[in-house]
């Protein structure tokens, strides 16, 4: 395993870890406020190790089919668990994440029938502006979340956040299978031309 490699295996680390964090203040309440200072550095090192990874196996000539699959594969494991959260505590609805499994799971069987056929499908450019908004989505949600963890009030700002997150959700739907779908065109292609 690269250097790239490592960087990237800490998201798949720090997704329990996370989701461990987050709900722990509901079996040991004390722990409400440290868990709101820590969440969200938490996930700003766990999504920064995604540029890290990127950038070492660019500068180590290390760029592999291995770590293209297993980049997107950290990155669906990381915000697949932070939205679970979000759903938990009532930030963003069951059946968007239902529907977000379904496309990430349905493009996790592209990818293995495309690497038995010899082919590494990486990430396009739909799937990185995809993946973008599950960021954002997962950071406005943590924000809400923390702030109330950390005591200040949320009826200032809850109302607002409550419409933006569920816009944010909205797009990280139309945009995962947007570029779900262009994954399984450039799929087929692929396996035309063999």
């Amino acid at each position: 395993m690269n250097k790239a490699d490592k960087f990237t295996t800490v998201r798949i680390v720090f997704a329990p870890v996370f989701l461990l964090l987050y709900i722990i203040p509901e079996f040991i309440p004390s722990l409400r406020f440290l868990s709101g200072c820590l969440m969200f550095p938490l996930l700003c090192f766990a999504e920064f190790t995604d540029y890290l990874d990127g950038y070492y196996a660019r500068k180590t000539k290390s760029v592999s089919d291995f770590g293209k699959l297993y980049d997107p594969f950290a990155d669906v494991f990381l915000h697949l668990s932070c939205f679970f959260c979000y759903v938990h505590t009532g930030y963003m609805s069951f059946i968007i994440l239902l529907f977000l499994f379904y496309r990430e799971t349905g493009m996790l069987f592209l990818r293995m029938v495309a690497a038995k056929q010899g082919v590494a499908i990486g990430a396009k450019k739909g799937g990185k502006f995809k993946t973008v908004l599950y960021i954002v989505t997962s950071f406005i949600c943590l924000s809400v979340e923390s702030l109330k963890r950390i005591g200040i009030p949320a009826e200032n700002y809850e109302e607002v956040t409550s419409v933006v997150i569920l816009v944010m959700s909205i797009l990280c739907l139309v945009a995962s299978y947007l570029s779900f779908f262009d994954y399984l065109k450039n799929f087929k292609s692929i396996f035309r031309k063999k």
